[in-house]
């Protein structure tokens, strides 16, 4: 017969992290650098009490030159479940092929690159093929650790995820179908997941902060801070105190302390935008704390430390700043880990229709306007002109338009853009008209098949075209036309 008071069952017992250990492979194919004993005695001081694991290291040094079936074998007997590999610049052009292999392997493991010496080039290539981050020297324990235990802890965030960030944050913003943006959003994805610092260069309204932004929101710091600075608008005896902020008493009026930039963004993203504008000492100061996360308020006597992901930009030509001594040459080199060029809008005409409707779609629901569409001669106006604000400029051009206009179709003159002045030195007027022509022909036609999802007799009869000749300029320019049938119009 059952007891009408059953026994009490024992709570299962929590496992307990104290003596977790992650086993970590560390392959040293650069001896002579030093950075391998330095990283195997920064890992293997990870405390291993706590929420996070510590790690148990496995150290190879001295290995010979990079061959795959080696690697390959030293992995698949390690049972880890990380891989941080210290390269000389002479292989970083060889570990490629491997990432790649290695991802495609059943088992998945995060590769963490530490270069002795190389370019930005190099380091996105390595992202490219599939690398989970690198760490460039000088190397800290504020920097590694938290890195490592990131891969180690957090599975790699899903496609869906992405999209949802895209919906949510605004990051649709990114509007662009030529190959050239793409390009770069393809690039934003991939430094996205790394911890380095990023240097973004482009012509003044390219957008450089909404990439920045991007950047910081696809990542695993999206839940932290994202702290944009103008350095070209605070004072130059300012800086320092907007950076790194200050004790109580540390100048006349000083009354109470004040936490900086720095310290707002710990955990998250600082945006140095237009950091040529910086001075030489507070660049010095910066760059202290770029090396060794760490900085010192005005007027503390203790340092502070920040886990902080810095992503600077700039309009100029910071290697001409460097030259002209307006830059420090190391101060340049730690900004410019990777570097990301964001093209003109000139360089990529056949993305302003599709970025003009979207400013029209968006101000004409601000300003309960009735604007719907351009004219053929607006459309072919805004594909000639040269947009020295890029697209700052045309999205300001197209909201002035929408806010005078209470007609449905913006035309030309509503845009009030003055003609177009030909560059001294460049090609022939021919040959330049010929060129913006067939630009604006072939973002024209784009923009129609997206409209009508690729029915060409719909586009046809939007353009006012017979059908024959419609098809012959989509062969002209060959267009996929297949690739508008299953178009995303949510976009």
């Amino acid at each position: 017969m059952r007891s009408l008071h059953p026994k009490r069952r024992r709570p299962a017992r929590k496992e307990s992290n104290i003596l977790k250990r992650v086993n970590v492979l560390l392959l040293d194919f650069d001896p002579a650098s030093g950075l391998g004993d330095t990283l195997r005695e920064i890992i293997a001081s990870a405390p291993v009490n706590g929420s996070r694991p510590g790690f148990q290291v496995k150290y190879e040094s001295s290995l010979a030159d990079f061959n795959n079936r080696q690697l390959t074998h030293m992995i698949a007997d390690a049972d880890s479940e990380a891989i941080l590999l210290v390269l000389p610049q002479s292989l970083l052009g060889q570990i490629g092929p491997w990432l790649q292999s290695l991802n495609k392997s059943q088992r998945k493991r995060p590769v963490i690159i530490i270069p002795n010496a190389s370019n930005p080039d190099d380091l996105l290539m390595l992202l490219e093929f599939g690398a989970a981050d690198f760490i460039t020297p000088p190397l800290h324990r504020l920097e590694i650790l938290p890195r490592l235990w990131r891969l180690v802890e957090q599975p790699e965030p899903s496609q869906r995820f992405f999209n949802t960030l895209h919906g949510q944050l605004g990051l649709k913003q990114l509007i662009g179908d030529s190959a050239v943006f793409r390009a770069v959003i393809e690039r934003i994805h991939l430094i996205a997941q790394c911890d380095a610092g990023v240097l973004i260069t482009g012509e003044t309204g390219t957008g450089k902060e909404i990439c920045a932004r991007a950047i910081h929101y696809l990542g695993h710091r999206a839940q932290h801070p994202f702290v944009p600075a103008n350095c070209g608008a605070i004072p130059a005896e300012l800086v320092e105190n907007e950076l790194f902020g200050h004790q109580r008493g540390a100048f006349t009026n000083a009354h109470s302390s004040q936490p900086g930039l720095i310290n707002e963004a710990d955990g998250g993203t600082l945006f140095l935008d237009e950091v040529d504008c910086l001075p030489l000492l507070s660049q010095v100061k910066l760059l202290r704390f770029l090396e060794e996360k760490e900085y010192r308020p005005l007027g503390s006597a203790k340092t502070r430390q920040a886990r902080v992901r810095v992503i600077a930009a700039a309009n100029g030509d910071l290697e001409q700043a460097v030259s002209m001594g307006k830059m420090r040459q190391d101060f340049y080199y730690r900004l410019n880990v990777i570097s990301l060029r964001l093209p003109s809008l000139r360089e990529r005409r056949e993305d302003i229709p599709l970025l003009a409707r979207h400013f029209l779609a968006r101000y004409a629901a601000e300003f309960n306007k009735p604007a719907t569409g351009f004219s053929s001669e607006a459309l072919l106006q805004l594909g000639l002109y040269d947009w020295p604000g890029n697209v700052r400029e045309l999205e300001h051009r197209v909201e002035r338009a929408v806010a005078l206009s209470e007609k449905p179709i913006i035309q030309s003159e509503d845009l009030d853009l003055s003609p177009v002045k030909p560059a001294p030195g460049r090609d022939s007027f021919q040959k330049a008209k010929a060129e913006c022509v067939a630009n604006f022909e072939r973002a024209y036609l784009c923009e129609l098949l997206r409209t009508y999802q690729g029915n060409i007799t719909q586009a046809a009869l939007a353009a006012r075209k017979d059908r024959r000749a419609f098809w012959q300029l989509i062969r002209k320019h060959e267009i996929d036309v297949n690739s508008f049938r299953s178009c995303n119009l949510s976009r």
